[in-house]
């Protein structure tokens, strides 16, 4: 087991002795003393070991597990999740069927259409997630991923296009199983697993016919296929790019000769830098997205060990490209401020190749291609409408829509779209920030406001990731409850640099998280109505979730009320127990639980828990193999000895966040009640 107080730091100078010190060094040292004695005092109960749900009493799964909600609560929130867009889709060589997953049954599952609006036809069931990995080049099978209760987990699945029963290929209990690439001969596949140890993947082949698998590569780390060369003329494979992870953000390529068995070193080693390969039109050319030459991610042609850019400088990331198996076409996407464009080149001189229009679209992106190069998915999202999907027919130019997305009782026109805002912070950085207001929040000559709406500030997971504009079921929900609803992008975020995407990596978060509190306080003076200050609530997910915490403790008085959803509470017993897999991943945002310990004490919410006085609402899976459940558990029975107010509910079904439908409409529900009760 591991304890918490055995993770102090090093035994520092008394502080009858640091008379002689500089006042920088005398603050440093009497914080980390204080910290030493607020971790020394932590209860046992916030002692843990383990993730999952096996690593709990039964006792407690029972005393925190959800309960049912009135009707008036969870009735607006049933009516908002039954608006939605399917999967994205994934068509078939000839173009004449799509499959494509949908969470209409309350689970998510594949479905599969005989043409374009048709009516769609269910192909996979049960209470587990089912998705769709690929499907054969001949377009006669599809390789399905299966997911048990939140686990994270997923086995692989064989099934036929035609429907029908599900045959195993590999879903082992405690073992991450998937596909990484299909041959063209649709009997040869290739997927990854954590089978041997479980902080590092092996590279299987796996014969569709035989049902025999050989493990290819494999040793220490995450390693996955980034792209297989394959002779145009022959069909042979004849290169792989392999890829290991050596960060959140950071990764090393290798290429596998089929012909001579040699591995060589082609990029990122000895380097902690982002990127992303794949071929180009032949096998000595590589296309390769980082941002180590300028700002922002960029792509490039790698051959001779030299690197030219093939995409205009911008100030926007290209956030990823795909080039077809046909090496005719390069898809690069650009994120442009939380807005997405789409552009599309050619892959022999890299001209620009036009592509359907769309008007007052906030997102386009592409899906799939098929492995022939002539069929591709596009989605189109709105702030008004959920995602619309079309089909590309690169031969006729010919733009197809193929599914309907679903919106009874609703009426989309009267949402809010997202309006981009910044705050600016004590550093005087501006923070971008999509807010959501209602007209009956909005304080104007028109229509004068007697005293200001509350306000929910909600923080991303990541910490990588990032909130965008677009069609946002879950902040309506706020909005029609009667609050403005902020979705800032703190430093750390993605998509607005490297500089900025990197500002929080390791130590360098305690200079930034007071981005956190500012947002607080730039609301506070900002958005007074009468010289009323409104009241403010703060909520997230994992890395939001941890957001709120540290909200609510490190900053406690800058929010009265908040949610963490799956959030970490402590930094080193979360780096001790998340799964082995994702450890090595963290380290490298978070810091490093021996060298880094003083920082991520620091850093931790539990650290300031005698500081939480406002209500506070904590919603946890028991099966999360990210963010282990004794997270909860571990703050809530520091509370609850306090006396603070607080509720935690931990779902006994559920991972990372809530998957199937009546946990969704529990979660929000427990959420939106709470902020109801505290801020209204």
């Amino acid at each position: 087991m591991t304890s918490i107080t055995a993770m102090r730091p090093k035994k520092v100078e008394p502080v009858t002795e640091l008379m002689h010190l500089s006042m920088k060094k005398r603050f440093v040292l009497i914080f980390i003393f204080i910290t030493n004695l607020v971790v020394a005092v932590l209860p046992t109960q916030a002692q843990y070991s383990g993730l999952g749900k096996d690593s709990l009493d039964p006792a407690i799964l029972k005393r925190y597990a959800p309960t049912a909600l009135p009707p008036s609560v969870t009735r607006p929130i049933e009516s908002i999740l039954d608006v939605r867009s399917p999967g994205l889709g994934m068509v078939t060589p000839d173009g004449k069927r799509m499959f494509f997953t949908w969470g209409i049954t309350g689970t998510v599952q594949v479905w599969r259409l005989n043409g374009a609006q048709k009516f769609p036809v269910q192909v996979t069931g049960g209470q587990d997630a089912t998705t769709i990995a690929g499907m054969t080049p001949d377009g006669k099978y599809l390789i399905l991923s299966r997911d048990r209760q939140g686990e994270e987990n997923p086995g692989l699945y064989l099934q036929s296009t035609n429907g029908g029963e599900l045959e195993v290929i590999q879903h082992l209990t405690g073992v991450r199983t998937s596909l990484q690439y299909i041959g063209n001969d649709s009997r040869t596949i290739y997927f990854s697993a954590n089978d041997v140890k479980p902080d590092s993947n092996v590279i299987y082949r796996y014969d569709l016919q035989t049902k025999k698998k050989v493990a290819i590569s494999g040793g220490d780390g995450i390693w996955w296929i980034a792209d297989v060369y394959v002779n145009p003329q022959t069909g042979d494979r004849e290169k792989f790019l392999f890829a290991k992870a050596t960060g959140s953000q950071s990764q090393e390529y290798y290429e596998y000769d089929v012909k001579t068995r040699a591995t060589t070193p082609l990029i990122g080693q000895n380097e902690k830098e982002e990127y992303g390969i794949q071929y180009g039109v032949n096998a000595d050319e590589y296309l390769v997205l980082t941002p180590k030459f300028s700002e922002f991610r960029r792509l490039y042609s790698y051959k001779n060990k030299q690197f030219t850019p093939i995409t205009p400088e911008l100030k926007a990331d290209v956030a990823s490209f795909d080039i077809d198996d046909q090496r005719q076409r390069i898809l690069y996407s650009i994120n442009d401020g939380g807005y997405t464009r789409v552009k599309a080149i050619a892959a022999n001189n890299y001209e620009a190749i036009a592509l359907p229009e769309f008007a007052n679209a906030d997102h386009i992106y592409t899906g799939n291609t098929t492995r022939n190069g002539r069929f591709t998915t596009i989605g189109v999202e709105t702030a008004k409408a959920p995602r619309l999907s079309y089909v590309y027919d690169w031969q006729t130019k010919k733009l197809t829509q193929w599914v309907l997305p679903s919106t009874p009782e609703v009426d989309t026109s009267k949402f809010t779209a997202a309006k981009l805002e910044t705050y600016t912070t004590q550093d005087g950085t501006k923070i971008p920030m999509f807010v959501y207001r209602s007209p009956q929040c909005e304080d104007t000559p028109q229509n004068p406001l007697e005293k200001p709406c509350p306000v929910i500030v909600h923080f991303h997971g990541g910490p990588e990731g990032q909130s965008t504009a677009g069609f946002n079921r879950y902040a309506q929900l706020f909005v029609n409850a009667g609050f403005v609803f902020a979705d800032p992008n703190v430093r750390g975020s993605d998509g607005y640099g490297k500089t900025w995407l990197n500002a929080d990596n390791g130590r360098n978060r305690l200079k930034v998280i007071t981005d956190i509190e500012d947002a607080s306080i730039y609301i506070r003076k900002n958005w007074q109505v009468n010289g009323i200050t409104p009241k403010i609530g703060i909520v997230g997910g994992s890395y939001g979730g941890y957001s709120a915490l540290i909200g609510m403790s490190k900053f406690a008085g800058s929010y009265d009320a908040g949610v963490s959803i799956v959030g970490i509470s402590n930094l080193l017993t979360f780096l001790n127990n998340t799964a082995p897999y994702r450890r090595i991943l963290r380290i490298s945002e978070y810091g490093d639980p021996v060298k880094d310990r003083d920082a991520l004490i620091e850093l931790s919410p539990v650290t300031y828990s005698d500081r939480i006085k406002a209500p506070l609402l904590i919603i946890q899976g028991a099966n999360d193999p990210r963010v282990p459940v004794g997270e909860a558990i571990q703050i809530q029975k520091i509370l609850e000895q306090k006396k603070i107010p607080s509720q935690l509910v931990i779902f006994p079904d559920e991972g990372h966040g809530s998957s199937k439908r009546s946990n969704q409409v529990l979660e929000i529900g427990y959420t939106l009640d709470f902020f109801k009760k505290h801020l209204q």
